[in-house]
């Protein structure tokens, strides 16, 4: 009698141990991403990753994939919906699928400056937006700066006219697609890791990109010359899916919402600085020119591509539009 119960006493400390070894295995949060780690999206991973570590060691593993090692822009959303990975940081050309209210950010010439892009996405409409998605399963977490978009070509762009004919790669947005062919240029949709040897071979004449992924990814080597349009905006919004967002323990939940404050203020900070230092190295290589607009050329660009927002208005929604334009003006 006394040796089946002891043998049950056995088999009830096995496995109480066993159910705490599992319940100490830490979450593991694969975030996954398609630049380089000196850029903006690249460091705040970084950055994400390393708090967590400090405020939830033994709870928390985050795992960063940078470059596209484990999935390219054009498989990542698909990872992330089916729980191979648990963050990425997507460009926000590329929800119209999911919201078409998020083709905002795409619309040339919309905001002024960063400062404006700013005002916006703090503002009431601009966060709503990061919560537009979660009947899809996609809950945002926060707006990541890469910064103000430019031109590039092997031929000077200074005038709209300038950029007839040529093929220009763009991300998968019908936004940005429009944005071209409304200066009578060829929109060519390219993945990201595959722009340097489409622009080398001639598959593409031109693109559209910040001063930190030019020099990242080794553009400026292939453009003879970059026009500083500051025409667009190139955001990330980070985002996890909501049923394993919602699905961590609350206080796990709290703590990362804090650190991805703290993550969003560095990375927003490191796009300003690694985009003026990388401007610099781009002029210091001595490859590539670099064209400032008069604001008579911004405004002739301005009017040619300003009609796109027309078309998308009623997708996108008319006050929502108004209110971005009026973050332009500080309050």
């Amino acid at each position: 009698m006394l040796k089946p119960l002891c043998k049950a006493l056995v088999c009830t400390l096995s496995f109480s141990l066993l159910g705490s070894a599992m319940a100490a295995e830490p979450i593991v949060i694969k975030f996954s991403h398609v630049v380089a780690e000196q850029t903006p999206k690249g460091q705040g991973a970084l950055m994400f990753k390393k708090l967590a570590d400090e405020r939830l060691p033994g709870r928390v593993k985050v795992e960063v994939y940078p470059n596209s090692t484990l999935f390219g822009d054009d498989k990542e959303m698909e990872a992330l919906l089916l729980g191979d990975v648990q963050i990425i940081a997507r460009s926000l050309a590329k929800f119209d699928q999911y919201t078409r209210s998020v083709q905002l950010f795409d619309l040339p010439f919309l905001f002024n400056d960063i400062a404006a892009v700013d005002r916006f996405q703090q503002s009431a409409e601009g966060q709503k937006l990061l919560k537009s998605m979660e009947s899809k399963n996609v809950t945002g977490l926060a707006y990541w700066h890469n910064g103000m978009k430019q031109l590039s070509a092997n031929k000077p762009l200074r005038v709209p006219e300038d950029a007839r004919g040529l093929k220009f790669r763009v991300q998968s947005s019908a936004v940005l697609e429009e944005q071209f062919k409304a200066v009578s240029a060829i929109p060519q949709p390219m993945i990201f890791s595959v722009v340097y040897q489409g622009l080398r071979t001639g598959l593409v004449n031109g693109t559209e990109n910040t001063y930190s992924n030019f020099y990242n990814q080794k553009q400026h080597q292939v453009q003879k010359y970059i026009t500083e349009s500051n025409h667009g905006i190139l955001d990330y919004m980070l985002i996890a899916s909501s049923d394993f967002w919602n699905g961590l323990p609350p206080d796990i939940r709290t703590e990362l919402d804090k650190i991805v404050v703290e993550a969003t203020a560095y990375a927003n900070s490191e796009a300003d600085r690694l985009n003026q230092q990388d401007k610099q190295f781009i002029l210091d290589a001595g490859t590539t020119e670099i064209i400032s607009l008069t604001p008579q050329q911004r405004n002739a660009w301005r009017e040619k591509m300003k009609p796109v927002w027309a078309k998308f208005e009623k997708e996108i929604g008319p006050d929502l539009i108004k209110a971005a334009e009026a973050s332009n003006q500080a309050q």
